[in-house]
């Protein structure tokens, strides 16, 4: 459950359900690195030991992480309703 300030909306840090289910198809390690609550640095190093909770996709020099895995992951479950 992400952290809420006050007014009610999720902390700038913390990733909310709202914004985890916007996301696109693949976002990059920053990205997912956020929506698991942990630091880019350990998701790199995570990444880097083979631990890491979701398969990545190395395109070209570039690093992306499937967003279902994510909601996997995470326990969400989008609906394919709407």
């Amino acid at each position: 459950m992400a952290a809420q300030d006050a007014g009610g909306q999720a902390s700038a840090g913390v990733m909310g359900l709202e914004e985890l289910l916007a996301l696109p198809a693949t976002v990059n390690v920053v990205t997912a690195a956020r929506a698991l609550g942990i630091s880019p640095n350990k998701a790199y190093q995570l990444i880097k030991d083979g631990q890491f909770p979701v398969r990545t996709l190395l395109l070209g020099s570039t690093m992306r992480v499937p967003t279902a895995g994510l909601w996997k992951v995470l326990g969400v479950e989008r609906d394919r309703h709407g």
